[in-house]
């Protein structure tokens, strides 16, 4: 969780008057992955700032032109790999509508509670590492990692893995939800709001906490407008923009939610619309079983899958933003092209503003409060 710095005095140490311009990385800094800053310095006070990715570039996308559509699955497990499940959909959302296939009833119900147990996880992930990249509290990571691990148990009770999952998949998901994993979850839900309340107790009106994050990386609304960024960095600036309320896809329409929204845009606010959005997602998860049908989970498919040619795009809300895939068909068993829109990036591209004005203490706290995954963005 401290700050990683690497200098080389011929290649990254360069002064103009008072200025030093120092390595950030590319260590993992508070371990949010393989990412570099360089940050030009005057004593303290950050004044200019560039981020530097790709340390962990896969050709995902290029990689998915030469294997088949259900090979490609895996791939999405390994993008934010915090949050397969959120991941594996929108996939399957986009070969859906390639393909023309309808999903049974119990299988868009499971998607969802699956979808709500994995934003809440991510969440979690989120708030603990946010935490004590604050520098003092390490006490929540414990709490929060304790609750996550109800849901990754739950998890490898539905498909036997609990972080790269392969559940979700074009036509339904890839096996149904016994009956102990969904009392599993009926008993998640009914805990979930307590701990939550734990966590608050620990850190929302901890003194020392809003000391560091309250009027910390602040990003004004039209700031994050023009940048494109999306998911809780986005409600956190005041607009209420959520794809599950804006294009509500799959059977999201059936659920009432609120989206909540916080107006100072700074990394205090970001934390506490994660907090705000598990509490929404144990109200989706609680409705959503109370009216899970039984029937199939998968609709019936040929062997083997060629979509005719034409294209198809699908976006959904992950826990870290609108995440979209492009998917364009050629009548092959393997996709001619796959583009994937992810949030982590798109998030990222905001960070340089945000930091400038502010010391070399408050730099892992901003980016801890955007919340990326690097295999998400550099794919």
């Amino acid at each position: 969780m401290a700050l990683a710095t690497s200098l080389n005095a011929s290649e990254v140490i360069s002064r103009e008057g008072s200025l030093i311009t120092i390595n950030m990385g590319p260590q993992h800094p508070s371990t949010h992955g393989v990412f570099r800053l360089i940050l030009t310095l005057d004593g303290e006070t950050v004044v200019a700032a560039r981020p530097v990715m790709g340390y962990l570039h896969r050709s995902v996308e290029k990689l998915s032109e030469s294997r088949t559509y259900l090979q490609d699955v895996v791939f999405t497990d390994r993008l934010d790999y915090l949050a397969a499940m959120s991941t594996n959909l929108p996939y399957a959302m986009a070969l859906e509508k390639l393909a023309g296939i309808e999903v049974p009833e119990r299988a868009q119900y499971i998607r969802v509670i699956m979808c709500e147990l994995q934003r809440i996880a991510s969440h979690m992930v989120a708030i603990g590492t946010f935490a004590a990249d604050v520098g003092t509290f390490f006490t929540p990571l414990l709490y929060t990692f304790r609750e996550r691990e109800r849901i990754l148990d739950i998890f490898e009770m539905c498909c036997g893995a609990r972080l790269t999952l392969t559940y979700i998949r074009y036509g339904g998901v890839s096996r149904d939800v016994p009956e102990d994993g969904v009392e599993a979850i009926r008993r998640f839900v009914e805990i979930m709001p307590d701990k939550i309340d734990e966590y608050e107790r620990l850190l929302t009106n901890n003194e020392i906490f809003i000391a560091r994050t309250r009027n910390v990386g602040i990003l004004p609304p039209e700031l994050a407008i023009a940048y494109s960024v999306t998911g809780p960095v986005l409600r956190a600036s005041g607009i209420q923009y959520d794809v599950r309320r804006a294009e509500p896809y799959g059977i999201y329409d059936r659920f009432e939610f609120d989206v909540p929204v916080r107006y100072n845009g700074d990394a205090y606010d970001r934390y506490l619309i994660r907090v705000a959005e598990m509490r929404q997602s144990v109200r989706i998860i609680e409705q959503a079983l109370r009216d899970l049908p039984p029937g199939e989970i998968k609709a019936k498919l040929p062997r083997l899958f060629r979509p005719a040619r034409g294209s198809a795009y699908a976006r959904t809300e992950s826990p870290k933003g609108e995440l979209g895939f492009y998917v364009q068909a050629d009548g092959k068993v393997e996709p001619y092209r796959l583009h994937i829109r992810p949030p982590s990036f798109i998030n990222l591209t905001a960070l340089a503003p945000l930091l400038i004005g502010h010391k070399v203490a408050d730099v892992v706290v901003i980016l801890g409060s955007i919340d990326i995954v690097m295999g998400e963005v550099d794919r």
